[in-house]
């Protein structure tokens, strides 16, 4: 089996693959995630998530390298990590109410063989109608201010959800472990 590393510096993503119980290490690669003119969530994360493994191989040259990255839309319009509790206020209002759209795009590159496989995992969130007071207070309470979409799926932000639709729920959060698990499988290595 070759070695897995993970192309992300997402804490996040870390703690997903650690769910395997393969040991893996963990790189933050250098990766320009600037979007090209007229280029769509789709193939904005495809082509992120293969430019994150590919930033890995030439140092890690005989390993699977996992490369993920996410776009999150409302209303057609990419929405980035708040940052701060302001940022993170005003788009929790904005999603209040309404469905917003994550494309998680995941790659595992043989950096050996040069093979890739790729794929784009889309979820929907429907959120509750949100008062300012709940928004206030699960803010405080978490301050996922360095997630997308201002909500931390696996902790407290479930309660702001009406409902959740996809094929992954690990894909919300950043790396989606069904697909990873075909791909694996794929490149030979046995699980569980």
């Amino acid at each position: 089996m070759l070695p897995l590393v993970l192309a992300s510096g997402s804490p996040y993503r870390r703690e997903l693959l650690k769910r395997l119980g393969l040991p893996f290490s963990c790189v933050a690669p250098d990766t320009d995630e600037t979007p090209l003119y007229g280029e769509n969530a789709v193939d904005l994360t495809q082509r992120l998530a293969l430019a994150k493994a590919q930033a890995l191989a030439t140092t890690w040259s005989n390993h699977l390298i996992i490369g993920s990255d996410q776009v999150l839309m409302l209303n057609g319009h990419p929405v980035s990590k708040p940052g701060d509790h302001a940022a993170a206020f005003a788009q929790l209002r904005s999603t209040s109410g309404n469905t917003v759209q994550f494309f998680t795009a995941l790659c595992l590159l043989n950096s050996h063989s040069g093979r890739y496989q790729v794929a784009v995992e889309p979820f929907e969130v429907v959120f509750r109608d949100l008062t300012d007071e709940q928004i206030e207070r699960y803010l405080l309470h978490e301050k996922p201010y360095d997630c997308a979409g201002s909500f931390k799926a696996e902790g407290l932000g479930i309660t702001l959800f009406h409902a959740l639709r996809g094929e992954d729920p690990n894909s919300l959060i950043g790396l989606p472990l069904i697909r990873l698990c075909d791909m694996l499988v794929r490149e030979g290595i046995t699980l569980p």
